[in-house]
């Protein structure tokens, strides 16, 4: 188990730990959690001896391995596989020592290790990591240095899980995830059979993947059993035994309140309506509990708005000769509430661009009303921030009708302080920055918020204010957020990108969601209640795409069935050629060296086309059923 007693931790004046104790057990999964500065990634660098305690102890068994995920990763021409394969250290150690030596006997000694550490299946295991967070066949030969930041992140991340753990830190494995991602993550998690240690925002991930929280306040830790949900229950019920904030938090349940009232007036969707009142429902639960939040923030509603805000028909979206949506139409009307889903890669981001002028249709046209300004927030935005302004120049340059003081006010209620105002932009972190360019946003009067992923880097405390702010503001709203919490609470209709294609899904967030897991993998494949939404049009574009995955699953299978004969005989070759006695006392070391290690690839290969070949059998039997069906 992983013990920590009586650990103080000390920066300078500051003291974030005093006295803490905390105990771990294999198969225990953890949320830490607590507000920004608390000291949550000083403990996960504590654990992992990267810094010093003032006093205490943190103790764990001497044979643990301990996995982490790296933040920041020196770039490197090292190939995607390559890269997340070296998470497995062990593994690269035999590997390295089979290279360098030349006595037959320790070779084969280290053969067997190779075997046991599971290296036959490293490189299979390694992409089937890389494919669940999203890369394409493409990408895991593609070399670390030519991902963008997002993606650095996912391989750090996918590195990782690579590592054979007994203990497992993991700090904001889910920014930069799409949806899919994450549910992938999330079943990897809960297999996982090590002790694991979490720092996420994300409400329902942490659901659905922690069993204990750990929550850092003043300086201490308070060990609750259960989810982040149960969590949230047990402390809102110590709060209110403390009264310490009830009037506070009769205010917020009853701002919360009438939100609820209002949607069950709401006679229409009435799915989506009881999804909708259950999420804010829940709201209540968590208003005690943040009630003391350093946020207060709120929209500008827009002075005038044109009705219908947007609406495009037949509309081809793509980037030079490469359409990625086509024959596209929907309408955005004031106040509504549209969540945008899909896997990563569908278009998600294309349509946003589009609808915000960034990108031209290649056919069609999107009509925009004359009262329609856009508030447009992508993770871009934080890099094009001027960074050598202070946050306080740039919000009066914006908002010249703002007073010092009423800048000052406002900006405090987006959790920016005297001195953080003051400091150059660059200064800021992530989560700063994207603060920032949200308080941007909400001073601009939008009618139509646009928003691209805006809760990575940003708390719970934040993404609870946001909520709320998104079901005050008068103005549309059309987001893309792997953020299942924030999304229930704020969304009314849900846009599907799919295949090329924009539907409107008339189930809930929950639907969708259970759909997506239980066909991981389902892009060119519907379930049967989404294809009943579907036109006739779109479903014979469905047909013929699911055509098209039969004959190449058809064509997969026949391609791999054939490289497996031929290694396999290659390999029979070799080994019969290492099981006459003959071969050791009259081939040289470094001709037996060769063939020794051309039989171990050989057999990773081997191991390897078999696994694929499986998997393409067994997707190409699904195929073919779900098409008899």
């Amino acid at each position: 188990m992983l013990q920590v007693q009586n650990l103080t931790f000390e920066r300078g004046e500051d003291r974030l730990f005093a006295d803490l104790n905390l105990v771990v057990y294999p198969g225990q999964k953890v949320a830490i959690v607590g507000r920004n500065g608390v000291g949550k990634s000083t403990l996960f660098n504590l654990l992992l001896g990267k810094l010093e305690t003032s006093q205490g102890d943190i103790q764990h068994p001497d044979d643990w391995q301990v996995g982490y995920m790296a933040q920041e990763v020196e770039a490197t021409d090292r190939l995607a596989i390559d890269f997340v394969m070296d998470g497995h250290r062990a593994l690269r150690r035999v590997e390295a020592q089979i290279a360098e030596t030349e006595d037959p006997e320790k070779i084969a000694g280290l053969y067997s290790d190779f075997d046991d550490l599971g290296g036959y299946q490293a490189r299979s295991r390694a992409g089937e990591i890389l494919y669940g967070l999203g890369f394409s066949p493409e990408q895991v030969e593609l070399p670390y240095r030519s991902f963008s930041g997002g993606w650095r992140i996912r391989l750090n991340l996918a590195q990782a899980l690579m590592s054979p753990s007994d203990l497992l830190l993991l700090d904001e494995p889910t920014n930069h995830l799409d949806l899919e991602a994450i549910l992938w993550l999330e079943n990897w998690l809960r297999q996982f059979p090590g002790a694991l240690l979490i720092i996420a925002h994300d409400r329902t991930f942490l659901d659905h993947t922690a069993d204990h929280v750990l929550h850092l306040s003043g300086e201490q830790a308070h060990f609750y059993k259960g989810n982040y949900t149960a969590f949230e229950r047990l402390r809102t019920e110590e709060l209110e035994r403390q009264q310490a904030m009830a009037t506070k938090q009769q205010a917020q349940v009853a701002h919360i309140q009438q939100f609820v009232d209002r949607f069950r007036a709401k006679a229409s969707k009435a799915k989506q309506v009881q999804s909708r009142i259950k999420a804010l429902e829940k709201m209540r639960t968590q208003a005690m509990l943040h009630v003391d939040s350093e946020y207060r923030v709120s929209f500008a509603d827009p002075d005038k708005v044109s009705n219908p805000l947007f609406s495009f028909r037949n509309l081809d979206l793509g980037y030079g000769d490469t359409t990625i949506l086509r024959d596209i139409g929907q309408t955005i009307l004031p106040g509504a509430r549209i969540g945008v889903l899909g896997a990563n890669g569908a278009g998600k981001s294309t349509l946003l661009k589009a609808i915000v002028g960034d990108l031209q249709p290649q056919q069609g046209e999107l009509q925009r009303g004359t009262h329609s300004p856009i508030g447009y927030f992508a993770q871009h935005q934080l890099e094009a921030l001027d960074s050598n302004n202070t946050a306080f120049a740039a919000m009066s340059e914006l908002r010249k009708d703002f007073s010092e003081q009423q800048c000052r006010d406002y900006l405090g209620g987006w959790g920016f302080n005297s001195l953080m105002i003051a400091r150059p932009i660059r200064s800021l972190s992530g989560g700063e920055k994207a603060r920032f360019v949200m308080a941007q946003l909400a001073a601009e009067k939008p009618a139509l918020l646009v928003l691209d992923e805006p809760t990575n880097h940003l708390d719970l405390d934040m993404r609870d204010a946001l909520a709320l702010a998104l079901q005050a503001y008068a103005g549309a709203v059309l987001i893309v957020a792997h953020d299942r919490d924030l999304l229930e609470k704020i969304v009314d209709d849900l846009w599907v990108v799919q295949n090329g294609t924009l539907r409107t899904y008339e189930g809930d967030l929950e639907e969708y969601t259970a759909g997506r897991i239980s066909t991981p993998s389902s892009e060119g494949t519907v379930t049967q209640t989404d294809s009943s939404s579907l036109s006739k049009k779109e479903q014979r574009r469905e047909r013929a795409a699911s055509r098209g995955a039969l004959a190449h699953l058809k064509k997969q299978v026949k391609d791999l069935e054939k490289q497996f004969e031929r290694a396999t005989a290659d390999l029979q070759k070799i080994e019969q050629t290492l099981a006459d006695e003959t071969t050791y006392s009259e081939m040289n070391t470094d001709e037996l060296n060769a063939l020794l290690a051309k039989a171990g690839k050989l057999r990773q290969t081997v191991e390897s086309i078999e696994e694929q070949w499986m998997e393409a059998v067994e997707k190409l039997e699904t195929q073919q059923t779900g098409d008899e069906d």
